[in-house]
């Protein structure tokens, strides 16, 4: 397993935040993934053999937020 983190702007309350770890939840290859509001951060657990950061990322932003970075 990987591990990534996900710098993300555009989440404004708890509702965003539950969102983007639905989306990424669902994901194939996702192991877990948590997300605060408070740190504007996705703390993401993969397979890097299924998903790929880049996809990671992109499902983020099809959700309506904008990642700005990763750790």
């Amino acid at each position: 397993m990987s591990e990534l983190k996900l710098k993300i702007e555009g989440m404004t309350c708890g509702g965003c935040a539950n969102s983007i770890t639905k989306v990424l939840s669902t994901m194939a290859g996702v192991s877990s993934a948590e997300v605060s509001l408070q740190d504007k951060a996705a703390s993401i657990v993969y397979d890097a053999a299924t998903v790929s950061p880049e996809e990671l990322a992109a499902a983020v932003e099809d959700a309506g937020f904008d990642v700005v970075g990763t750790d």
